[in-house]
């Protein structure tokens, strides 16, 4: 008890040292209370506000929970449901809507105003009288619907596609609603059920009055239901139920999807975890070893090793008690001050309450990172002999050695991770590898990294070295402060090592996601520019096609550039077998967007005349390689055609394969055209909306045509790519905050135990910008050296991991990205050491020189 207490005092009398220590474990807590509260607050505002159903919503007579289809509810049936006693409100939702010069607008049922409306008027007014509508401010613009236009929409088509049923439809107002994607309407039940084909309803809503009996109203809903019609093949039956019950399950559906995101963010979590542990581990290092004088006269007044290591571990956990309370109370309040802030932002999040549960978890998860962190430092200050008073700290605290046991097990953790990297190498699937399961693979890859990094902790002090002799030969050059900087981090390469380390592992995630995300990038966009190859496409319906009057008033247009028009002929059969396919004649150099995809075999510039170029699964199913001829045979017609490439998987639009305009018209193609794809001349929305215009005006009285904005499939696409990234980037960079801490706590650490040596430095004439200088640039190679260590081992296991799951993506090197990172790392260590260095500046060298 007597050294426990001795401990404690030294404690006591050095709280910096105390927070200095725990400072990585307090971010650590933080960022897992964080998370819990982050989880409640999504939930519960799901619950409260994220369901699609009103919260006034009181029944709900719709699809059951259980069903296969939809339902069929008849207007009278709603009637029905209106007029019963108690009922304040029935809404009934349908869709309805038809053909606008080629473009199909949905119509949806919404009373637009009242404790049921899902759209709120903006401008105008919400349509009351048959034919009229409103629509989303997109639909507005880019489908020419400004307030007060009549326009006519087909609301059925013939067996051939073509439009009928002509109706009169009048823009009456602009409505906000959750979504809009460009070809939404809103209008009440019967305007909307005038414009539908079958007449039904998906869905009724009830509203009941106050003081309402709410079962007899729910039997009564249910009797007029059974009462209905049996439903057409296909259809259910509906059900009645109770509006907090849909919604609660509208809620855990949407909470079950966060909860995916959540146990995602959770490894990152974990991984942060592990961080602050290894930040945690090196500065009690480097606190005993700078404390070995102090032990050694304890042993040498007769204390023993154990009761040496258990005050030492009972210091541990008082850390990461205070570390974790205040991590949890900080998260607590940040969580709480988030919510007067989203309201500035017009966010209605609901108040996460105070899991007290999780609070006491984290309070306990860090004091168990402290003490699993204390117990190697721990144990070998536990060792120390009493001629060690006799020694300095720095001679003690500089030992470069790792010891026999701990290089064996280094050497066969590294053997472990290149077994598993050759096992997933030779394993790697080919381009046509059926039935492949990428789990073996990846967990293979996962388990190859996690030994790296093991052997890397293990190994870390002897890498130190030679790392350094190389990273550190320009700062060498610099002068006698870059000599200092560089001899005071090879002279601790153990702590050098360990925080080192902890950089080496944020960087490697870091480098890893940059380079898989560039990789997949370009990967979707070969697939993106296959699917939309432009940003329009107008395509003529049934047996319509686009003359080349048409053609030439869409290339005149200045809203439109790169007009590519093209020809489909169906029917033409391949080889000798009875498979038909549809090939096209798009001419692939006319358009930017083309150019990103390219060719397994061959090359996309050799199609000419008598040449081909194939979809893979084309070449798959026919046997057929680069050189090879096949024929291809329309009726009566034949071209017998060279294969001169072959794509990864789809062809441009679909094409199962793709010939030259000259050897289609040899199929008998007529000279009208298909489709026309075409870009738009201007950036931004307003130009996107000007395209789109000028397409349609070209085909202005001639019906039977379509007009499809590609743009926003590739817009919306990028946009989940890019939140995904920035997401798993942000997460990523919670490893790499705790380890920019690990190094300002390691410099801090350095700063407060090695006062007699900054002292030392400024009374043998080393200015206080020197000293300031020398000290950043130690936290500075901190970083210099984890982040050399992170690319070599990030870049190698972000390829591995593309190629485990089998997707046919290139390695991508976004060297400018890279560079980035590796420098904001370098930034961000060496400005983690400049208050430190500050500090250790201010101290007088007699000062410095009187301290023990």
């Amino acid at each position: 008890m007597k050294v426990l207490g001795t401990q404690l005092a030294g404690v006591a009398k050095r709280p910096a040292r105390l927070l200095l220590t725990g400072l990585a474990v307090l971010v650590a807590s933080f960022v897992v209370y964080a998370t819990v509260l982050a989880q409640q607050i999504t939930e519960r505002t799901a619950i409260e506000g994220l369901s699609g159903t009103p919260a006034a919503v009181d029944l709900v007579i719709g699809a059951p929970a259980d069903s296969g289809g939809g339902v069929q509810i008849r207007a009278a049936d709603v009637a029905a449901l209106r007029a019963l006693p108690g009922v304040a409100e029935a809404v009934g939702r349908a869709e309805g809507g038809g053909d606008l010069n080629g473009d199909y607008l949905a119509v949806m049922s919404d009373p637009g105003s009242g404790p049921l409306a899902t759209v709120k008027i903006a401008k105008g007014v919400y349509p009351s009288k048959p034919g009229e509508i409103a629509v989303t401010p997109r639909t507005a613009d880019r489908m020419g619907l400004p307030v007060g236009s009549a326009v006519t929409i087909h609301t059925d088509w013939d067996d051939k596609g073509r439009p009928i049923k002509p109706a009169q439809v009048k823009v009456t107002g602009i409505v906000d609603a959750d979504s809009d994607y460009g070809f939404v309407g809103y209008a009440p039940e019967k305007i909307v059920t005038a414009l539908s084909r079958d007449k039904y309803m998906s869905r009724v809503e009830l509203r009941l009055a106050p003081g309402t009996d709410r079962a007899a109203v729910t039997t009564a809903a249910e009797r007029i239901i059974a009462a209905a019609p049996a439903p057409a093949e296909g259809a259910d039956r509906a059900a009645v139920m109770q509006g907090d019950d849909v919604r609660l399950a509208e809620a855990n559906e949407a909470a079950s999807d966060l909860d995916e995101v959540f146990i995602a963010v959770g490894v990152f979590v974990f991984v942060a975890v592990l961080a602050a542990g290894l930040v945690a581990t090196s500065t009690f290092r480097i606190v005993f070893a700078q404390r070995m004088r102090q032990l050694a006269l304890l042993r040498a007044v007769g204390a023993g090793r154990g009761s040496i290591w258990r005050a030492l571990a009972v210091e541990g956990a008082l850390t990461g008690f205070v570390a974790g309370t205040v991590g949890v109370l900080g998260a607590l309040l940040v969580g709480y001050a988030v919510l007067p802030l989203a309201g500035l932002f017009d966010l209605d999040l609901v108040a996460p309450g105070l899991p007290l549960m999780p609070a006491l978890g984290v309070v306990a998860l860090a004091v168990g990172i402290t003490v699993l962190a204390v117990l190697a430092p721990a144990f070998t200050a536990a060792k120390v002999a009493p001629l060690e008073a006799l020694r300095s700290a720095s001679t003690t605290g500089g030992r470069k050695s790792i010891g026999v046991l701990r290089g064996v097990l280094g050497v066969l953790l590294l053997g472990g991770a290149g077994v598993l990297a050759a096992y997933v190498f030779t394993n790697l699937p080919g381009r046509d590898t059926r039935n492949y399961n990428p789990e073996p693979m990846l967990l293979a890859t996962v388990g190859s990294g996690a030994l790296a990094f093991l052997a890397l902790m293990a190994l870390g002090p002897l890498l130190v070295r030679p790392v350094l002799a190389t990273v550190g030969w320009p700062l060498r050059r610099l002068g006698p402060v870059g000599r200092l900087a560089v001899g005071g981090v090879g002279g601790a390469p153990r702590r050098a090592a360990a925080v080192s380390i902890v950089v080496a592992l944020g960087v490697t995630l870091i480098a890893g996601v940059v380079v898989t995300g560039a990789s997949v990038r370009v990967l979707a966009g070969r697939e993106m520019a296959v699917s939309s190859p432009a940003d329009y496409e107008l395509t003529a319906n049934g047996d319509e096609k686009i003359s080349q009057a048409v053609l030439d008033q869409i290339r005149q247009s200045p809203d439109l550039a790169h007009v590519s028009p093209y020809r489909r002929l169906s029917g033409v059969r391949v080889g000798a077998t009875d498979d038909e396919a549809a090939p096209t004649d798009l001419v692939m150099s006319g358009l930017p967007e083309l150019r990103k995809v390219d060719a397994t075999e061959g090359s996309l510039a050799a199609l000419g005349p008598g040449k081909i170029v194939l979809a893979g699964y084309a070449a798959e199913n026919h046997g057929l390689h680069v050189g090879d001829t096949t024929t291809l045979t329309k009726g009566k017609k034949q071209v017998k055609l060279e294969v001169v490439a072959v794509l990864p998987d789809d062809g441009p639009l679909h094409a199962y394969f793709m010939l030259d305009p000259s050897d289609l018209t040899k199929l008998g193609a007529t000279a009208t055209y298909s489709g026309v794809l075409a870009d738009a001349a201007k950036d931004g929305e307003q130009g996107r909306t000007a395209g789109q215009k000028a397409l349609r005006q070209a085909v202005q009285g001639r019906p039977g045509y379509g007009v499809e904005v590609l743009a926003d499939q590739r817009d919306e696409f990028n946009l989940v790519l890019n939140g995904v990234l920035a997401v798993v980037i942000g997460l990523v960079g919670l490893t790499v905050l705790i380890a920019v801490v690990g190094v300002g706590t390691t410099t801090a650490l350095s700063v407060v135990e090695r006062v007699r040596e900054s002292g030392l430095l400024r009374a043998v004439g080393l200015s206080r910008g020197g000293l300031r200088a020398m000290l950043t640039a130690e936290s500075s190679l901190y970083g210099l050296i984890g982040a050399t260590i992170g690319l070599v081992l990030g870049v190698p296991y972000a390829w591995l991991s593309l190629k485990a799951l089998g997707v046919n993506a290139p390695l991508e090197l976004p060297a400018g990205q890279l560079l980035v990172v590796f420098l904001a790392l370098i930034v961000f260590t060496a400005a983690a050491g400049v208050l430190p260095a500050r500090r250790a500046a201010k101290v007088s060298p007699v000062a410095a020189l009187a301290t023990d």
